[in-house]
């Protein structure tokens, strides 16, 4: 067996570089392609977005239990060939999402956007569940797990802020009026390389935590067993009200970024060179992040930085920032919580794995993982819907060529209000419901390493 060394890292950021550039793609551009492209109601996106993320985290369920019940192929990998075989219809579904079907008609083309948004929901669960249940068989080491979740971040910060930055400058002409046709041909090149980048995980990363149990011996497994498992487990419930704050921002905020900046800031471009601020952050967090996890625990890093931007996303939303350069350094820094969080929240999540482990000797990595991304849709759904809705409230006028004054105040300062929720829920969820403390964390390997050498 090999071991565990930059090329599973390599292949782990690979995974989310895929995934993120489907899943940002349309969790940023979905709403403003249907918007502004097939004329569909704020109001009518925000309550497809909130119930399709209900219907998503119940397929979150579903999906986590298929692998721990049954494996796919001769090789013994436990979640590699799943991937193997969604990430076709991922990249199938970012195609279908920016098709343009304007002329269909009204009734057809909500419809449409009902259907496709369905059909992404059910084709991103099939490979996220399994991708993010790999962490767990690829090491079981404390130390080799913190460097896998640093490389799921950095993966998906390559996409977010490396080339998703740039989809404004071919989505805005000139004048700032949206291009219709520019969405699918973004589509087709990002389909090809979520395709590309998730060949590249299962070609570089190894399963070596395996189920040793003779093929064809009958399952164990129990879903209502790895239910009780799961909502008996304090850290997760903590992970899981974390998260959603999280990606109540994540996915709330990047709605609205390109319309402050191109409607309020009247600089669509500015939205690339914000990402750029925010790469730099990113870029110093990935090199300084594994020297304060030592120093300081990631779970108190954590609480640190998630009350330094509770206190400064106040202050931002009090004060308006007229020069957009000014917001833009003052914004990446006031949500650099978040990003500590995203650095970190997956080893987090494994730590929370091995936890019913040594509560119960079980493994139901898959099961349990469904159940916190279950939190996440939830978030996502949130996120998407208070966006959606939000700019319905500030009087967002469907098909204009562009918005009021008032109307771009309003989302300005939505977008800049929305983190105080978000790191209110991450402090409450890492800081009050969490109870893995180094000490505990310590101990916690220290017991499965003697248990695991054993077998």
């Amino acid at each position: 067996m090999k071991k565990f060394g930059v090329k599973d890292q390599i292949g782990y950021a690979l995974g989310d570089i895929g995934g993120s550039f489907v899943n940002l793609y349309i969790g940023s551009f979905f709403l403003i392609f249907c918007t502004y492209v097939l004329d569909v109601s704020p109001y009518f996106m925000g309550t497809m977005f909130l119930l399709a993320k209900v219907f998503d985290a119940v397929c979150n369920i579903i999906m986590g239990t298929i692998p721990d019940r049954w494996k796919l192929g001769k090789s013994g990998d436990k979640f590699l060939p799943y991937i193997s075989i969604s990430k076709w219809i991922l990249a199938a579904a970012c195609l279908l999402a920016f098709a343009d079907v304007s002329s269909w008609g009204s009734t057809a083309t909500h419809i449409w956007v009902v259907f496709v948004y369905l059909f992404f929901c059910v084709a991103y669960t099939a490979d996220s569940i399994p991708y993010g249940s790999l962490a767990s068989v690829i090491t079981n080491d404390p130390v080799e797990r913190t460097k896998l979740s640093r490389a799921r971040a950095i993966g998906g910060m390559v996409v977010g802020l490396g080339f998703l930055s740039f989809v404004p400058m071919f989505i805005y002409d000139d004048s700032g009026t949206v291009v219709p046709k520019a969405f699918f041909q973004i589509a087709i090149v990002f389909s090809i390389l979520s395709v590309l980048a998730y060949t590249g995980l299962v070609k570089l990363t190894t399963e070596r935590i395996r189920d040793d149990k003779p093929k064809g011996a009958k399952s164990d497994y129990s879903f209502k067993d790895a239910f009780k498992i799961a909502i008996t487990n304090r850290p997760l419930i903590g992970m899981m009200v974390a998260s959603i704050g999280s990606l109540l921002m994540i996915n709330g905020v990047s709605q609205l970024a390109s319309i402050v900046f191109a409607e309020r800031y009247h600089m669509p471009g500015a939205f690339t060179i914000n990402s750029f601020f925010s790469i730099a952050v990113t870029l110093l967090l990935f090199l300084i992040i594994p020297k304060l996890v030592a120093r300081f625990n990631k779970r108190n890093l954590v609480i640190v930085t998630s009350i330094f931007s509770f206190a400064a996303s106040i202050l931002l939303t009090v004060v308006t920032f007229e020069n957009v350069y000014v917001f833009m350094v003052l914004y990446n820094l006031a949500t650099i919580g978040n990003s500590v969080f995203v650095m970190v929240v997956w080893a987090l999540v494994t730590d929370c794995i091995d936890y019913a482990e040594l509560q119960t000797g079980k493994h139901y990595e898959g099961t349990l993982f469904s159940l916190y991304s279950f939190a996440r849709k939830v978030g996502m759904g949130l996120g998407a819907a208070v966006a959606s809705y939000s700019l319905g409230w500030v009087g967002f006028v469907s098909g204009a060529k562009s918005q009021s004054a008032e109307v771009t105040n309003g989302v300005l300062k939505m977008y800049t209000g929305m983190p105080i929720l978000a790191f209110a829920l991450i402090i409450i969820g890492v800081g009050f419901i969490y109870n893995l403390n180094a000490k505990k964390t310590n101990e916690m390997y220290a017991v499965l390493k003697e248990r695991r050498a054993v077998k």
